[in-house]
């Protein structure tokens, strides 16, 4: 970002002690805040840390490289640790994670974990907690600040403290061995807790806003981007499996009965992210809406497909999401439902264009029949 008078303060400022003027004493050997590398900076939980990063579509092949679609597989073995930097219970921040998808970038660093809630983003100070073995994210991004010129901040958070994940078993769970709708005892849940978890949220944002105010800087002299969650499973008319039978769970890794599926696709997503933007209004964030990034890339869409030896990984045609593997034979369960290497290519596209518009709010959307690059802005 362009240098502002803020800046020119900030430096001043760090050569300050608490004496006063009259005994300034030489500065550590160290970036002033807002004067080393430019930084853009990701926050939050699963959906921006990289969660099912490993994975280039879905394959029925459980062995080997899976059609390719293994980005963990060495030629003898699988090392999630290729993609993740670390296995099961780690942050899962992988190498195609939304902030480092997008572009070139001085310093994109990922500070987001997979489970992670609002109390982990909140400095300990303020009722944060360690997450992981990881301080809260708040009182990392402090020393970011002070070594990094931060110019954006993007946050994707929220989705567990309303449940996402539990909505999301319960609806398969309902599927698979109930034979029963999840979408009518859910919502109820949703309205319950939603509240509450987006007051949470607001309170991340203020937290974010306070660490970097604490650093020097001006509020002119970032932004802060809240981000919404794109639905991983497709409308039950766009779903290429029947709703009867056992394809979709065995087949497709998509367990849903249609009613459910249209109720996460057209009610809960959309009313997550409704609430969601309410909050960036309020707060002065930017707000970048992901309802709809993985329109007919979802698990099970009619417009995608999965891998297999006759039809290669593809950004342009597989999907973009890790499905539900019911049979535990690739990866780990964590990986369900979250945007997969493709995906996560096509929301740091969608980083990279709002990193470009200065303010407004914006929806990204993907480009039918394109790969992760043919992602576009529209206003929000």
């Amino acid at each position: 970002m362009p240098s502002t008078p803020h800046r020119a303060l900030r430096a001043f400022l760090a050569l300050c002690t608490a004496a006063g003027l009259a005994s300034v004493a030489a500065p550590p050997a160290q970036a002033a805040p807002g004067t080393g590398p430019t930084a853009v900076v990701a926050m939050g939980d699963s959906y921006i840390s990289g969660e099912a990063g490993r994975w280039l579509g879905n394959s029925l092949t459980n062995s080997g490289g899976r059609d390719g679609t293994d980005r963990a597989w060495t030629g003898s073995g699988h090392d999630p640790a290729r993609v993740y930097g670390s296995t099961a219970g780690g942050c899962h921040r992988s190498d195609t994670s939304e902030v480092r998808s997008a572009g070139p970038i001085a310093a994109a660093l990922n500070l987001a974990c997979s489970g992670a809630t609002t109390e982990h983003v909140f400095r300990a100070a303020r009722g944060g907690k360690a997450f992981k073995g990881e301080a809260p994210q708040a009182d990392r991004l402090a020393a970011v600040a002070a070594s990094h010129d931060v110019e954006l901040i993007t946050l994707s958070i929220g989705g567990n403290d309303l449940g996402f994940a539990d909505i999301i078993t319960s609806c398969a769970t309902d599927y698979i061995v109930w034979y029963s709708y999840c979408h009518d005892d859910q919502q109820p849940e949703v309205d319950a807790r939603i509240d509450a978890a987006m007051a949470s949220v607001g309170k991340a944002v203020d937290e974010v806003r306070a660490v970097m105010t604490g650093a020097g800087y001006a509020t002119s002299d970032y932004r802060i981007v809240l981000q919404s969650y794109p639905s991983p499973i497709p409308r039950a008319a766009e779903n290429r499996y029947a709703e009867s039978g056992w394809s979709r769970t065995n087949t497709g890794g998509c367990p849903f009965w249609n009613k459910d599926a249209d109720w996460a696709r057209d009610s809960l997503v959309p009313q997550l992210a409704n609430r969601l933007r309410e909050v960036a209004v309020a707060k002065g964030a930017q707000f970048l809406d992901l309802r709809d990034a993985l329109q007919g890339r979802e698990v099970c869409a009619k417009a995608s497909r999965q891998v297999s030896a006759s039809a290669p990984a593809s950004g342009a045609a597989s999907e973009w999401a890790r499905w539900i593997d019911s049979r535990s034979t690739q990866g780990l369960v964590q990986e369900s439902m979250h945007p997969n290497a493709y995906g996560q290519q096509a929301l740091g596209r969608c980083l990279a264009l709002i990193h470009a518009v200065p303010s407004g709010h914006r929806a990204c959307r993907n480009t039918a029949g394109s790969g992760p690059s043919g992602m576009y802005l529209t206003a929000g």
